[in-house]
């Protein structure tokens, strides 16, 4: 017996004086966190980067040429101030509604998404009669719009297990007394039919792989179909055979490489020289006393390597597997005041046979729930992002901070009773990440 509990007593000894995990990699080098040697990341890169054509399958309706264009500060993977607009409006049962916006001098309606494209490759030479441009009816009432997103070490991101998130939101909730409660959301992973994954990636976490992820984008903000978005968003002046993307090296075709990138960059690197002072220091204690890590929280750990994510189409490799990273973000959807009334369209994300699949842990009165809610937005690089919250419509940090209600409303709260001196010291914390 006093065997067996020495035993217990040592591996609890163990267990509490673990050492920590070893730190994600971070950096605006442009380096491999180490999925892929740097010369892969380097041509993984060069295809995040490239411009893309009509040729190469660009529009027929679209918003940007390469993935660069919308997220490349410092470099590319980062952030910009490039913003897309989502519209819609309310049935009359009060739910939300897609917008259905008329093309082609009205013979044709687009449905089935929020966002509306900016740009169109018609009318044009070949073709020049064909007006394909989008315009916002006067009926949509809900507008929005959403800035791009920082894409920079979200190969750690999708590397947490599901279950970590919903731990999160179920403490969060409890410790919190039913005021701060993160929403989990089951969303379809598209490359695994019939399998879902908690969503993390969005604005509204309408993704959880970023092989989704990028298929998402390729389709719906470069017009650029593929093997998991085979569905033009119209036929109209629609020049190229699909799906657009043909598997090119190693057989991987470009929504493979884009994914790839991501999940071979590093985390964004805090700013050290300001992290080190004293009055970043003391900003970061008052960050936590006030309240503003219940929702942005410092540190998330990876899944242990070999770990099957994404329903089963991921596995997570040594790089990004048993790491620690500091996004300050729970990754959760939450009531914070600004919510537009949008709820994301199952078709423009998943696309068009999304409603032919079962999928496992699918709730679209979940999704419904999303309306007046947004993902905590991570706060890692903050200090290069110059349009802040989900609509960019804050441009300094107070500014955004104040216009945190909803959930938030008691932390803005005690955020407004420090001193001068004490803010000061928060938002200086802040200019650090």
């Amino acid at each position: 017996m006093k065997s067996l509990i020495g035993v217990s007593l040592l591996a609890s000894a163990l267990f509490f004086f673990a050492p920590p995990l070893p730190e994600a990699p971070t950096g605006f080098d442009n380096k491999s966190n180490g999925l892929v040697d740097d010369a892969t990341h380097a041509a993984d890169q060069a295809k995040f980067e490239e411009t893309e054509a009509i040729s190469d399958g660009l529009g027929p309706l679209y918003n940007a040429q390469s993935c660069r264009e919308c997220h490349q500060n410092p470099t590319s993977g980062g952030s910009s101030q490039v913003n897309v607009l989502r519209v819609g409006h309310r049935g009359a049962d009060g739910i939300f509604q897609d917008p259905e916006i008329p093309i082609a001098r009205g013979t044709e309606i687009i449905k089935g998404r929020s966002l509306v494209n900016d740009r169109a490759i018609c009318p044009n030479g070949t073709l020049p009669s064909t007006e394909i441009q989008e315009r916002v009816p006067d009926t949509e009432k809900i507008r929005t719009f959403r800035v791009s997103l920082n894409l920079l070490g979200d190969g750690f991101v999708e590397a947490v297990s599901d279950q970590t998130f919903v731990d999160l939101a179920r403490e969060q909730c409890k410790k919190h007394h039913n005021k701060i409660c993160g929403q989990v959301l089951y969303v379809p992973v598209v490359e695994a039919p019939g399998q879902t994954a908690v969503g993390r990636f969005g604005w509204k976490d309408q993704q959880a792989s970023l092989l989704s992820f990028s298929a998402d984008a390729y389709l719906n903000e470069m017009g650029i179909t593929s093997r998991l978005q085979p569905d033009e968003i119209t036929n109209l002046c629609n020049t190229v055979s699909e799906p657009n993307d043909k598997p090119g090296h190693e057989g991987f075709s470009d929504i493979d490489r884009f994914a790839r990138f991501l999940r071979a960059s590093e985390a964004p690197a805090r700013d050290s020289q300001v992290a080190q002072t004293s009055k970043a220091r003391l900003g970061a204690e008052l960050f936590d006393k006030v309240g503003c890590d219940i929702c942005h929280v410092q540190t998330l750990t990876t899944a242990a390597v070999g770990t099957k994510v994404n329903g089963g189409a991921f596995t997570v490799p040594p790089a990004l597997g048993d790491k620690q990273f500091h996004p300050y973000g729970d990754f959760l959807l939450h009531n914070v005041g600004t919510g537009d009334g949008i709820v994301q369209s199952m078709t423009e994300h998943y696309g068009k046979n999304v409603y032919k699949t079962t999928w496992r842990n699918l709730s679209i009165p979940e999704f419904q729930n999303t309306a007046n809610k947004i993902r905590t937005a991570p706060l890692w690089g903050l200090r290069l992002h110059s349009r802040l919250m989900h609509d960019g419509a804050s441009v300094t940090l107070l500014d955004a901070i104040l216009r945190h209600g909803g959930e938030a409303a008691h932390v803005t709260e005690k955020f407004e009773k420090l001193k001068p001196a004490e803010k000061e010291a928060l938002l200086e914390f802040l200019r650090s990440l």
